[in-house]
């Protein structure tokens, strides 16, 4: 036995014997074997990019994950297998509560519906959604620019009042837009969009109230609350106020900043705008 591994010739018998059974050239099987292990090692070196694009985007989905980190690697339905079999398929949650306090009457019309939007501040979207934590609820307030999917100002508070909810996330968007021209404020028939001291802030003369019946004619801003919280908020998993004000500013940041959106040409919110593309959006009847 000693002769045996002694020998590099016999040492070669067994493979050879192994080349033949299998068909292929010892040339062959060698390229095959290091091709299998660098698929084995981008395998793992792309799970870990999935990793940790999910810390900080927890429900990224994998097609928006591959134009994401713009990988020419691989494919995009190859891509989307990868993750399915790493165990990061998402799964699709049901909504079980409404915060929408709505009387149904409209106080302003809908000027939204059939516009076509050609830049920035021309329509905002906003809407009131809940978070839970443990049994407690809580508030959250986001202003979009519809143009650009932007969201330019937001609140995070303990109760529903006008004062804790619509006023500082409109507080926020106008301390970081300048209103050149005319720009429609679109929301529900929630009673703080209505509100004396609510419009009293908004009184500028440039800006315009426009509001829908249902949640259908508010769809945009009811897409983003979904976008946040469960795109974002479930996955950061925040356990007290203080840490639910401190993940949905860092939610807010990854959205504008590094969210791409295939109806932004595949760019985050923000690079859009910086981009100088334009493309206008034609806002359907369900606004």
């Amino acid at each position: 036995m000693l002769w045996f591994y002694d020998n590099p010739d016999a040492r070669e018998w067994p493979m050879n014997a192994l080349y033949s059974v299998l068909g292929v050239s010892k040339q062959s099987f060698y390229q095959q074997r290091d091709r299998l292990r660098r698929d084995h090692e981008e395998y793992h070196t792309l799970l870990q990019l999935v990793r940790e694009v999910r810390i900080d985007h927890p429900t990224m989905s994998a097609r928006v994950m591959h134009e994401f980190l713009k990988l020419e690697s691989i494919g995009r339905d190859k891509f989307e297998q990868l993750c399915f079999e790493g165990g990061y398929k998402l799964e699709r949650k049901r909504a079980f509560h409404k915060t929408t306090d709505s009387t149904g009457v409209i106080r302003f019309p809908n000027l939204v519906a059939g516009r076509e939007v050609t830049g920035v501040n021309q329509v905002w979207v906003s809407d009131i959604t809940y978070y839970r934590i443990d049994n407690i609820f809580y508030y959250l307030t986001f202003i979009m620019d519809l143009y650009s999917r932007r969201i330019v100002g937001y609140s995070v508070s303990r109760d529903r009042s006008t004062e804790q909810t619509t006023i500082p996330a409109l507080k926020m968007a106008l301390r970081n837009r300048s209103l050149a021209g005319e720009l429609i404020l679109h929301s529900d028939g929630g009673g703080q969009y209505y509100s004396d001291n609510f419009l009293k802030l908004s009184s500028d003369p440039l800006i315009a109230h426009s509001m829908g019946i249902c949640a259908y004619d508010n769809a945009y801003a009811e897409r983003i609350n979904g976008t946040i919280k469960n795109g974002y908020l479930a996955g950061y998993a925040p356990f007290s106020y203080q840490d639910l004000l401190r993940k949905t500013a860092k939610a807010v940041h990854m959205y504008n900043e590094q969210r791409p959106h295939r109806s932004l040409n595949k760019m985050s919110p923000v690079a859009f705008e910086q981009s100088g593309i334009l493309k206008p959006t034609y806002v359907y009847n369900n606004a």
